[in-house]
């Protein structure tokens, strides 16, 4: 038989009924148990007051050894039972004779129960015990006379005690009464107990919170960056298998304070430092990465940080990748936007009748445009770099900017250290920015040089600007920092230093009214660093 599937509010609704009705069963017995135990307790001294009474009595010590004493005590015994509602009485010398009992044939036979045996010691006391007339609680106290100094029987006085069902029986409506009243407050406590539950849990079940977890662990997992999520307290929440490696931590580190961890110490010196959104570069674990803190907040209210952790080298890889492809396709649309604007110019001479003209401006810009062309094809072997300069050139054309290649450049096959996308980066970004600053000056120029040698490779790009402020030349290689504006810049020339520096290679800059220089030598031996 298959087993019903019941909700969270279900189960919740009938653990908590099932509670509520043993704790108000066990709360009843318990109840039940103490008003016993107090009956007893009261019939106790209510027996044992009746039977030092009994055995004060003049008649009963005068009587109790003589032959036909019976006849004396038994009536006596008897007026006191009724009086007193005991159930019963029985005087018995210490020969254990029975002189009095509520059945007339147990008159003058032996009491011989087996807890009498103290009372004959001259010692009084109360004992439970089942007779005839069921269970009672009888006090037995021992008859003296002379004065006390000779003991010549014992009373005994029993009383009934009620049992539990009689108990119940007596006090049954207050009982179910409150039975009744606590199990409705429980039902009516438990569903909404059930309810405020489910309230706080979004409506969710546990299958679904569950699901959810998952979900969202294996959506770290995925991440393809470091994750590491804190409390207020700075312990470790969540942390993905990237940042494990990235930081070279090889136990779990779940709900341990980030600065108890001596890989993870200096995270926590930088968030208590800053705790800002703004990227670091790091070396962790030997790594260069990228740091960002991120603040978590609940209802307006810091509840803890995540920290995000990029491998540099896999962000130089995609900037590279990224930076070359944009290269190539702003080559290729200045070099659209140019063909066009001569196209142009071209049909407007002929709609004029000015086939001459005509013919001179496209010998001039055919001769001019091969003639770059012919120099890149022959001074520099490596089809990425030749294409990228000749983009270069015609963007200056369209900035109305003279590109200048000194004659004396040269560059040949390169190393397997060094790749065409460094040298892409290092010059398309270069050159970019001496484009930009000198578009609008009186002397528009752009000269560059790349010189290979044979232990290294020179590159040298100068502009005719208005040159770089000193207090801005320690700025312009900080991420983010920009002279242009906001925006997305403030990129490229960290980028270029950043290239450079994992080449091996070293970087300078001279700047002046006269303009700016940028000097680059990369050595050809070298093994970059990643």
């Amino acid at each position: 038989m298959k087993v019903p599937h019941l909700k969270l509010g279900t189960k919740i609704a009938i653990l908590s009924f099932i509670l509520v009705l043993l704790s108000v069963v066990l709360a009843g017995v318990v109840i039940v148990n103490r008003i016993s135990s107090k009956m007893e307790q009261e019939i106790g001294h209510r027996a044992m007051a009746i039977s030092r009474t009994v055995a004060q009595l003049q008649e009963v010590q005068e009587n109790l050894n003589k032959q036909e004493g019976s006849k004396w005590i038994q009536p006596l015994a008897e007026r006191i039972r009724i009086a007193t509602g005991v159930e019963y009485i029985v005087i018995f010398n210490m020969e254990r004779m029975r002189y009095s009992h509520p059945y007339l044939d147990r008159i003058g036979t032996v009491f011989n129960d087996g807890d009498e045996g103290p009372s004959l010691e001259r010692k009084e006391y109360l004992s439970q015990a089942v007779g005839v007339m069921g269970p009672s609680i009888r006090a037995f106290v021992p008859v003296l006379t002379d004065e006390g100094t000779r003991q010549v029987g014992v009373v005994a006085v029993g009383i009934l005690v009620p049992t539990i069902r009689d108990i119940v029986g007596t006090l049954r409506i207050q009982l179910y009464s409150s039975l009744l009243v606590g199990l409705a407050l429980g039902i009516i406590g438990s569903f909404y107990l059930a309810r405020n539950i489910k309230k706080n849990m979004f409506s969710l079940e546990p299958n679904e919170i569950a699901r959810i977890l998952e979900e969202r662990v294996a959506i770290f997992q995925a991440m393809d960056e470091g994750v590491v999520a804190l409390d207020i307290e700075n312990r470790i929440t969540v942390i993905n298998d990237k940042a494990y490696r990235i930081a070279g931590i090889n136990r779990k580190v779940l709900g341990v304070r980030l600065d108890d961890l001596e890989v993870l110490c200096v995270l926590a010196d930088l968030l208590e430092a800053n705790g800002s959104s703004e990227t670091t570069e790091l070396l962790l674990n030997q790594t260069w990465v990228l740091i960002n803190f991120l603040k978590v907040k609940v209802n307006d209210q810091i509840v803890g940080h995540v920290i995000t952790i990029k491998d540099k080298t896999e962000v130089r890889k995609m900037a590279e990748e990224l930076t070359g492809v944009k290269t190539f396709i702003e080559a290729l649309r200045v070099q659209n936007h140019e063909s066009l604007n001569k196209l142009h110019t071209i049909s407007g001479l002929i709609q004029l009748n000015k086939a001459q003209e005509a013919m001179d401006y496209v010998y001039k810009v055919t001769e001019e445009q091969q003639e770059v062309t012919r120099f890149l094809s022959h001074k520099v072997k490596h089809p990425s770099v030749a294409g990228l300069l000749l983009g270069k050139y015609n963007r200056g054309k369209e900035l109305k900017v003279d590109v200048f290649f000194e004659q004396d450049s040269c560059l040949g096959e390169l190393p397997e250290t060094l790749d065409a996308n460094s040298l892409t980066i290092i010059l398309g970004n270069l050159l970019e920015n001496a484009m930009e600053a000198v578009v609008g000056k009186a002397l528009c120029e752009v000269h560059c040089r790349i010189k290979q040698e044979e232990t290294e490779l020179i590159l040298s790009i100068e502009d005719t600007g208005g040159g770089i402020t000193p207090e801005n030349q320690a700025k312009i290689f900080q991420w983010g920092f920009s002279t242009k504006g906001t925006g997305n810049r403030g990129i490229g020339l960290p980028l270029v230093k950043q290239t450079i520096e994992r080449l091996g290679g070293t970087l300078d800059l001279e700047s002046g009214s006269w303009g700016t220089r940028f000097g680059v030598k990369i050595p050809l031996n070298y093994s970059p660093k990643f």
